[in-house]
C-alpha cells in the first residue's frame, strides 16, 4: 500500500514521513492550554500531603504524583524550585522501600517506574552530576526496575520480587514486566520501564532494554517477527496487550480491543487478536527507545498501522477506554521518534503522517492540540469521557493531556546519550 511504500522510500533514503514542528497559532494555544492545566493541578495538590490524589486511608498511587510533576517538569524553564514541585518531590520520597522501589505496598514497577521519570526531569541540563536527592533514589530505583524484568538471570529483590521469576528467552512472558498480582507481563508497564530507564540515562543496548526488544516483537501482531501461535498470519503491524492472560494460559496472547477477521494471501479468513492504538504508540515508542532502525521490519509495520489508523477523536480499536492514555503516548511516541529514528529531521519541514492510502498531510502536533482544546474545561481540568482504567479521576486525565501537550510542543534530547552512573547499566547491576 502507498503508506507502506512511501515508509519503506523513507527509511531507504534516510528522511521520515514523520517530523517535529507546530504552527505558532497552536503552539500559543497549547501554551496557554499547559498554563490552565498546571493551575488546576496545583489547585488539586493535597495541602497535608503534597501529594495528588492522596488516599488517608492508603494504598496510594505515588504514581499520580510523578505523572503531575512530569507535566510541569517537561517545561524546561519550569521552576524546580517551585514550592509545588518541592512538595510533590518530598511526597514521592516517603515511599521508598528498602529494596530501592517507589510504591505503597502495590504496583511496584508502574509507582516507581513513572516516579523515576519525574525524578530524573529535576535535572535536564545535560550534565551527569545531579541534585544529592536524585543521585541517592534514582540509581537504586532502576537496580529495583530491573529486578523485576522476567529473564533468564533474574534475581528479584525483596518482597516484591515475588513478581517475577526466572524464565529463558523461549517463555512468552521473557522480557516483560507486569503489575505483578495477574502473575504476568505487559506492554503497559513494559513502556513505562523502559521510559523509567531511558529518563534515568540508561543506554539503549543495555542488556534489560535488549531483553524488553524481545517481549515487544511477540506482542506485535505480525506474523514475520512474531514467533508466537497468536499472531500466525496475522499482518495488522500494531501491538496488542502481552503474551498471555495470565499465569496459567501462557502463549495464549491478550489484546483489550478484543479480536478482528484477517484475511490470509490465499483468501482464507482468520481471526485475531485486535490490535489497539495505546499499546502500538507504546510499543512504537518503546522501539524508537531501543534504537531500532527506520528498515527494521517491526519499525515500518508499525509505523504503517499507525498510517492507517490515526485518529485523535478514540483510541483506535478500543474506543474511549483508555483515551487520555492514548493521546499521552500519542505526544511522546511521536516526539520519541524524532530523536531516536532520525536525528536530523527535525530541522527538515512539518511534521506529517499519510493516514490510510490517502496522500493527505496530517500535522501530528497540531491534530493533538486541536483536540485537546476540545476537551479542556474553564477551570484547567479535563473532561473525562470514559470511567476505565481510573480516567473518571480529573487529576490523572489532566496529567495525561498535559504531557501529551508538552510533547507538541517541545522536544527532548536522548537523555541516554549523556554520560550517567555506570551502576545504572552494569550488566549485572540487577543482583548488586
Amino acid at each position: 500500500m502507498i503508506c507502506r511504500k512511501l515508509i519503506a522510500a523513507a527509511a531507504m533514503c534516510g528522511l521520515s514521513t514523520v517530523a517535529y514542528a507546530i504552527d505558532e497559532a497552536r503552539r500559543a494555544t497549547a501554551l496557554a492550554m499547559i498554563e490552565k492545566s498546571i493551575s488546576y493541578l496545583r489547585s488539586e495538590q493535597d495541602n497535608a500531603t503534597g501529594g495528588w490524589s492522596h488516599n488517608p486511608r492508603g494504598p496510594n498511587l505515588p504514581a499520580i504524583t510523578g505523572l503531575v510533576l512530569t507535566s510541569m517538569l517537561l517545561d524546561p524553564d519550569f521552576d524546580r524550585n517551585d514550592p509545588v514541585v518541592r512538595r510533590g518531590v518530598e511526597y514521592l520520597l516517603t515511599f521508598r522501600q528498602p529494596d530501592g522501589g517507589i510504591y505503597d505496598r502495590i504496583l511496584p514497577s508502574y509507582n516507581t517506574a513513572i516516579s523515576v521519570s519525574a525524578l530524573a526531569l529535576l535535572d535536564d541540563d545535560g550534565d551527569a552530576t545531579r541534585s544529592d536527592t536524585v543521585q541517592a533514589v534514582i540509581p537504586p530505583a532502576v537496580r529495583f526496575l530491573k529486578s523485576l524484568q522476567f529473564h533468564e538471570e533474574a534475581m528479584p529483590l525483596g518482597e516484591a520480587g515475588a513478581q517475577s521469576m526466572r524464565v529463558d528467552p523461549s517463555h512468552p512472558f521473557y522480557g516483560g514486566v507486569g503489575y505483578g498480582a495477574s502473575g504476568r507481563p505487559d506492554n503497559s508497564n513494559l513502556h513505562f520501564f523502559l521510559q523509567a530507564l531511558q529518563d534515568a540515562g540508561v543506554p539503549h543496548d543495555d542488556p534489560a532494554v535488549q531483553r524488553a526488544i524481545i517481549f515487544l516483537s511477540r506482542t506485535q501482531m505480525l506474523d514475520d517477527t512474531n514467533d508466537m501461535p497468536f499472531a500466525e498470519g496475522s499482518s495488522q503491524g500494531g501491538f496488542i496487550y502481552s503474551t498471555s492472560p495470565d499465569g496459567e494460559q501462557l502463549g495464549l496472547g491478550e489484546s483489550k480491543a478484543g479480536e478482528i477477521k484477517e484475511t490470509l494471501d490465499d483468501g482464507t479468513v482468520i481471526s485475531r487478536l485486535r490490535a489497539y492504538g495505546s499499546m502500538t504508540y507504546a510499543g512504537f515508542k518503546s522501539f524508537a527507545y531501543a534504537r531500532l532502525s527506520h528498515d527494521d521490519p517491526r519499525v515500518i509495520a508499525a509505523f504503517d498501522w499507525i498510517c492507517r489508523n490515526y485518529t485523535l477523536t478514540e483510541n483506535p480499536g478500543i474506543g474511549s477506554d483508555g483515551q487520555y492514555y492514548y493521546y499521552m503516548l500519542f505526544g511522546s511516541a511521536m516526539n520519541a521518534r524524532g530523536w531516536s529514528f532520525d536525528r536530523s529531521f527535525r530541522d527538515d519541514g512539518i511534521p506529517v503522517i499519510l493516514p490510510d492510502d490517502d496522500i493527505e498531510e496530517r500535522d501530528w502536533a497540531n491534530d493533538l492540540i486541536d483536540q485537546l482544546a476540545t476537551l479542556q474545561n474553564d477551570d484547567g481540568s479535563f473532561r473525562s469521557v470514559d470511567d476505565r482504567w481510573m480516567e473518571n479521576n480529573p487529576v490523572l486525565i489532566t496529567a495525561y493531556a498535559t504531557i501529551a501537550m508538552q510533547h507538541a510542543v517541545r522536544g527532548r534530547p536522548a537523555r541516554s546519550d549523556r554520560p550517567t552512573d555506570p551502576a545504572l547499566h552494569h550488566p549485572d547491576a540487577a543482583s548488586k
